[in-house]
């Protein structure tokens, strides 16, 4: 699943791009912006179906992802799992964000609902809701903040995966029903790499 992942991300991350040469991060505009791309934009409908149901996607191949390294004992390469902890995160917030984009109903349901955890922080938590939002509402502030994480985050999310992939070279990774595939190690190359390669 850790190949579907990078497929995965892939697919989000180059949909994602062509999506936002076509909307705007401003509240008056955003969600007519959505509306230009499912009817205006060629197979604007397509790439917007894609990165909304990929993503689903994308995190029910990180949960049987998960699953696996714990049915299999994969937690014991500890830097390749604690990155792989990081990178949930990071995939977590990333949706999150772009959750509010279309600044529809859910959208403001979303932000505010979710950011509002932060206000049971003590003697900070008002605050930190407030320069989180930029200001005293979800407002327009909050839409152009959260759509250049949003742009920002995956790119992050890439690099973190070639660590985590780095670290995971360092032991192999655990194949308990497959074929020994240390036949696919070389001399003279680094670790695994062909098997990577070839799937």
């Amino acid at each position: 699943f850790g190949s579907l992942l990078g497929i995965c991300l892939i697919a989000q991350i180059v949909t994602g791009l062509f999506l936002a040469m076509h909307y705007t991060a401003d509240t008056t505009m955003a969600f007519n912006s959505l509306s230009h791309i499912c009817r205006d934009v060629n197979n604007g409908w397509l790439l917007r179906n894609l990165h909304a149901n990929g993503a689903s996607m994308f995190f029910m191949c990180i949960y049987i992802h998960i699953a696996r390294g714990i049915y299999y004992g994969s937690y014991l390469y500890k830097e390749t799992w604690n990155i792989g902890v990081i990178l949930l995160f990071l995939v977590m917030a990333t949706a999150f964000m772009g959750y509010v984009l279309p600044w529809g109903q859910m959208s403001f349901w979303g932000a505010t609902v979710i950011t509002n955890l932060l206000s049971a922080v003590p003697y900070i938590g008002t605050e930190l809701v407030q320069w989180i939002w930029g200001g005293f509402s979800v407002d327009n502030a909050t839409l152009t903040r959260f759509f250049t994480f949003h742009f920002v985050l995956p790119f992050i999310i890439a690099g973190m995966s070639i660590i985590h992939l780095i670290f995971l070279h360092q032991t192999g990774s655990s194949n308990p029903t497959g074929l020994n595939s240390n036949s696919d190690k070389i001399p003279f190359h680094a670790y695994y790499s062909y098997k990577d390669m070839f799937g």
